[in-house]
């Protein structure tokens, strides 16, 4: 008895050994936000200097963050960001250090990152926030956000402001 234990015991190791599971979160779809990684220093249309960004992959490559810091260091905020496999979409939940929050939601579409999600304004009235990561030829990154307060039909800029890779910021 104790040998055909020894022996199920054994052969069960190593089939697990030669079958390893497969690896989450590696499929195509989870790399699309991958231009947005690195370390940036953010500019807004203008070329005024906004602050820096750290964007990492974590938990096994299956989410990005990022670590904002304004320039004048007074503003901080982080997201997480993640390939939704059930729903098929990006998700972001955004918090900051002013109380602020965002859910936003989407995918790539034409090789864009577009996000958005509704949320209510101090006012309690309903506000679409839409905010669009674009990658562009000389290796910066555009982030255009927007907010809609009658359901899409008019959009109202916030922020058109460009990533410049840069040196490593340090950890907020």
């Amino acid at each position: 008895m104790k040998i055909l234990i020894a022996t199920l015991l054994v052969t069960a190791l190593s089939v697990s050994a030669d079958q390893a599971p497969p690896t989450p979160c590696a499929g195509n779809e989870y790399r699309q936000f991958d231009f947005w990684l690195g370390y940036w220093i953010s500019y807004d249309k203008n070329g005024k200097k906004q602050g820096t960004n750290r964007i990492e992959k974590l938990m096994g490559d299956c989410v990005i963050q990022e670590n904002w810091i304004s320039s004048a260091g007074r503003f901080k905020g982080t997201s997480f960001n993640f390939y939704d496999p059930v729903k098929k979409q990006w998700h972001q939940t955004w918090v900051d250090n002013n109380g602020g929050s965002l859910g936003m939601d989407g995918q790539l579409v034409d090789g864009r990152m577009q996000l958005s999600g509704e949320r209510k304004n101090p006012k309690g009235v309903s506000v679409i926030d839409r905010i669009t990561w674009t990658p562009l030829p000389d290796g910066r990154v555009r982030q255009f956000w927007q907010t809609s307060s009658d359901a899409g039909a008019t959009w109202t800029e916030v922020f058109d402001g460009y990533y410049q890779h840069g040196e490593r910021p340090p950890i907020p």
